[in-house]
């Protein structure tokens, strides 16, 4: 009975765990990354003059971004927007409303154009970026893949970059500078008109949305019900057998009682039987003497 209450706690724990955190996740998922030429995971066997970064929203003017070879050193030679494409899947991503998520889909990708100054070697390279949301939330990630095209070698005068993001950059992805971008040079716009009406999202929506307290709410109810009917079919099991037995057991003793008084009994008439035989007898031999 231990034992299931406390995996029943401790699947509780973990599910209001779940259940909190995803909402958050999916409020804080604006400016995303859409998709990626080429895909991450993919193996690319000829030389790419760039690689493209598709975002739901445009990336902030001051977006950083690095393409890194097998050996670590870096080979990417700036960044510059490109003609925004229609995704082949949507992307849905959640905002508050009212107190309520609501999801929003998203048919266009703005693309970040990473230029590849050469490719050293073959192997694994990665390719990361650091942006700001018109929400003002960090957008960071990195695509990886594998390239077994053919090498080639670096422009005349050309030599790995080795600057980081602007201080303005990373102070606005770690929460520390203003959410409005406008200071960062983002394209997308004045904050009020990002927020009401980002770019590339569709005015349609999947349902009503959801509010943020109800799935966490809905999970500890269902999960104390089925705690509650495991805690009384438990005692109402082992009730139920005892009774079972004790009947058993009665039947089983005086079962055994009579077999020990019939035992008894017939041991009582076979000393009855001999003991008036051997009386009848010594009668009957005193007559013939």
């Amino acid at each position: 009975m231990r034992n299931i209450l406390s995996r029943a706690v401790a699947a509780l724990a973990a599910t209001l765990v779940v259940s909190l955190l995803l909402p958050a996740a999916a409020a804080s998922a604006h400016g995303q990354l859409a998709t990626s030429t080429p895909l991450t995971g993919t193996v690319v066997r000829e030389p790419l003059a760039q690689l493209a970064l598709y975002f739901t929203e445009k990336p902030a003017a001051n977006a950083y971004f690095t393409i890194s070879g097998p050996t670590g050193s870096r080979v990417d030679n700036g960044w510059s927007s490109g003609e925004p494409k229609r995704l082949d899947k949507p992307v849905t991503e959640y905002f508050m409303v009212n107190g309520v998520f609501e999801p929003r889909l998203y048919h266009t990708g703005f693309p970040a154009m990473v230029t590849v100054a050469h490719w050293p070697a073959k192997g694994r390279y990665t390719a990361s970026y650091l942006s700001v949301a018109s929400d003002g939330e960090a957008v960071r990630g990195e695509v990886t893949f594998d390239y077994q095209g053919r090498t080639t070698a670096a422009p005349a005068g050309w030599t790995a970059p080795t600057a980081g993001p602007e201080p303005a950059l990373l102070a606005l992805a770690e929460g520390e500078g203003s959410a409005s971008p406008a200071v960062t040079g983002s394209p997308a716009g004045p904050t009020g008109a990002a927020a009401s009406s980002p770019a590339g999202a569709s005015g349609e929506k999947s349902g009503g949305g959801f509010a943020a307290w109800l799935v966490p709410a809905l999970i500890v109810v269902v999960v104390a019900a089925i705690v509650l009917v495991a805690a009384r079919r438990r005692p109402a099991t082992r009730g139920a057998s005892t009774p079972g037995r004790r009947p058993a057991g009665r039947s089983g003793a005086s079962t055994a009682k009579a077999g020990a008084s019939t035992k008894a009994g017939a041991s009582t008439g076979k000393v009855g039987r001999s003991a008036s035989s051997g009386k009848t007898g010594r009668p009957a031999r005193r007559g013939r003497r």
